[in-house]
């Protein structure tokens, strides 16, 4: 009998032993697990910039932590050799939330200030960042989501009580791009609005030439987004060539500086990234 994921709007449907588009779950027994609880491909302390967030804790440090999977298929994606690889061929090591949580704490004198949940698309995991976030959260550190926004209201809902800041990334404005990576761009204004609410929320949107980088889209997209807040950072990041966009061209940085003027038209803080 297939089960149905209720993580994501995807809502895959799996048999038994069947892993979900993410590749980071499976039906086991009846019941849809997290069949990469656990397993880190990347472990670094960053700087808190870096996730990017401009305005959560600036100048501090984050032990940024990732696994492998993703429930998108971004064609360009940046971190495709982890979000687009599997248990068969991600390299991986067990770090169970107290081990990632005392390392956490033994960082604490380096400068870091809590757990980032980030590198590949972190609420594929949900288990294991949920029982991250409460052991984190009764030591006094900070839990950090740095994610595409793509779940479902109740998992996202049970989380955001122990999310201190999100960077949300926000794809494009329009249901063609979204169709392209393969989601809906309502599902992720549902997440930014209902997080915004509860936590510490910064955007980014990486901008590709030709793909979602028009005047019209970046002053929809502004617009949107200050309906929200207007006090919401919006981050604009450049595209260098990926995966299956391997043959375009690096976003001008000249471009990125006209779309920021666009947003700051109606956001109060709009950063430019990756130049």
């Amino acid at each position: 009998m297939k089960v149905k994921c209720g993580i994501c709007p995807r809502g895959c449907e799996l048999a038994e032993g069947q892993y979900g588009f993410c590749r980071g779950r499976r039906n086991e027994g009846g019941t849809v697990v997290c069949a990469n609880y656990g397993r880190l491909t990347a472990l670094a302390l960053d700087p808190i910039e870096k996730k990017p967030l401009a305005m959560f804790y600036p100048g501090s440090k984050i032990l940024s932590c990732g696994s492998y999977g993703c429930n998108l298929a971004c064609p360009y994606c940046q971190n495709c050799e982890i979000s687009m690889a599997d248990a068969g061929n991600a390299r991986t090591a067990y770090f169970p939330p107290e081990a990632l949580v005392d390392k956490a704490l033994e960082l604490v004198p380096a400068g870091n200030i809590g757990i980032a949940y980030t590198y590949n698309e972190p609420l594929i995991s949900f288990e294991y960042v949920l029982a991250c976030s409460k052991l984190a959260h009764e030591h006094g550190l900070k839990n950090v989501l740095v994610t595409n926004g793509y779940v479902c209201e109740g998992p996202l809902s049970e989380l955001l009580p122990f999310t201190d800041a999100m960077n949300i990334d926000l794809k494009g404005f329009s249901a063609r791009f979204y169709g392209m990576v393969g989601g809906r761009l309502e599902d992720v204004e549902r997440t930014i609005t209902l997080s915004a609410a509860k936590c510490h929320v910064e955007i980014t949107t990486l901008v590709i030439p030709g793909e979602n980088d028009s005047a019209d889209e970046m002053a929809a997209l502004s617009e949107w987004l200050a309906g929200v807040s207007p006090d919401i950072p919006l981050h604009l990041t450049r595209f260098f060539p990926r995966y299956r966009f391997s043959d375009r061209e690096p976003t001008p940085v000249s471009e990125l500086r006209g779309l920021a003027d666009i947003a700051r038209q109606k956001l109060r803080h709009v950063f430019i990234g990756n130049c």
